[in-house]
């Protein structure tokens, strides 16, 4: 008997995470292994965010909460959406899920009807796709092409993938792979057009916003268009910003008949987040922001560094993101090449399978982000690893025949 459900084999293992987890079986062994794979940040969580969660253990805080939140928490984070971008919203607007992934899932879960499609941007993170299809929905990727549209979705791209079957777009900016960031300008086109659709909601992954660099700020869909408030979830989180991925914390900003659907079906699977954590996210939500200026700025130095090297590197070239901390490169110089071991590099899943295995370097292939011919790597890591990482990948490029 086939035990595995069928909606459960229309989806991919996360693949960020599968080449994670091949890098540190690797390293296990006894390999010397550099992996730039995994979308964390290398800081450790800022003292006083740690020693707030320190608090609530030692206070008595380890109780179930209200399944979307404490409304210390809740309201903590309204008044730093409105702090950071004039958004108005009360803590009834506001729910608290186990990382921002969660919140995406709980969103997809609650509204989404057999045959609803979802539009999403290419390239884009990896779980999108498979969040639309587990949801029973039908993703509607939009290629959006480095060369002609900088990686970022351009308005006649909008309209003309709308249909009547549209109940979503999926938006994020600053972008996970490339690191692109829209402009308020450029929210301000696409909100334009979102304007004349109605029926279309919008959820905008905000998780990278606080990491954007060269003096960029960072803008969303609310912000820039008040009047789609009330078909907007805008999603986010304490992961990348405060160093906080294994608290586990992801929040959604939304009309309060939405995050109340969200609830219901929070409430029927892991219920509240967890009480310490949620803790912890007042204080970073409340506490000093000096810790991600400081977080942002060595982001900055790395991120030049590392795409200086990359393109000065035979057969790479990449663009400079605006935010987030991470690089894709193309590699379609390299496609067709032969590497030292004999392995002929096809497209951008065998580029990075044959750089772990020769030169140790974990990377994730741009397929897996839904887009061929480039390739992610992350710069969340020490500056001396990154340098010593570009080395072997400029030694890998170089040895293609």
């Amino acid at each position: 008997m086939d035990i595995i459900s069928d909606r459960l084999k229309q989806i991919q293992p996360s693949q960020t995470l599968v080449i994670s987890a091949k890098a540190r079986e690797m390293k296990a062994k006894g390999r010397d292994i550099i992996s730039l794979s995994a979308g964390e940040p290398d800081f450790g969580t800022p003292d006083n965010i740690g020693q707030a969660g320190i608090r609530a253990i030692q206070t008595g805080q380890t109780k179930y909460t209200d399944v979307g939140g404490t409304a210390q928490v809740r309201q903590a984070i309204a008044n730093r959406l409105n702090t950071d971008y004039g958004l108005d919203y009360t803590a009834d607007e506001i729910a608290v899920s186990s990382g921002g992934k969660q919140v995406i899932f709980n969103a997809m879960m609650a509204s989404i009807n057999p045959g609803d499609e979802v539009i999403i941007p290419t390239p884009c993170w990896v779980s999108y796709p498979d969040i639309v299809t587990l949801a029973g929905g039908n993703p509607v990727m939009v290629a959006c092409n480095e060369k002609t549209t900088g990686f970022k979705l351009q308005p006649q791209q909008l309209r003309e993938a709308i249909t009547e079957k549209t109940k979503w777009l999926i938006i994020n900016s600053p972008c996970n792979p490339t690191g692109v960031t829209y402009s308020n300008e450029e929210l301000r086109a696409l909100c334009d057009i979102l304007l004349e659709f109605p029926n279309v909601w919008i959820l905008t992954d905000d998780i990278y916003c606080k990491l954007t660099y060269d003096g960029f700020v960072a803008s969303t869909i609310v912000q820039v268009e008040p009047k789609l408030k009330d078909r907007t979830v805008t999603m986010n989180g304490v992961s990348k910003a405060y160093s906080m991925t294994g608290w586990r914390i992801g929040y959604a900003a939304a009309p309060v008949e939405f995050i109340k659907a969200m609830m219901k079906l929070q409430g029927q699977s892991t219920t509240n987040a967890c009480s310490i954590s949620q803790a912890a996210t007042i204080e970073a939500m409340s506490g000093s922001q000096e810790s991600v200026q400081d977080m942002v700025s060595t982001y900055q130095k790395r991120r030049d560094i590392v795409l200086e090297l990359l393109n000065s590197t035979p057969g790479l070239s990449c663009i400079k993101p605006e935010g987030a901390f991470y690089l894709f490169p193309s590699i379609h110089d390299c496609i067709g090449k032969t590497s030292k071991s004999g392995v002929k590099i096809v497209d951008s899943e065998s580029f990075v399978t044959a750089l772990l295995e020769e030169e140790g370097v974990a990377a994730v292939h741009g397929a897996a982000f839904m887009m061929e011919g480039y390739f992610r790597i992350s710069y969340a890591t020490s500056t001396e690893l990154l340098k010593e990482a570009c080395t072997r990948i400029k030694q890998f490029c170089m040895n293609l025949q």
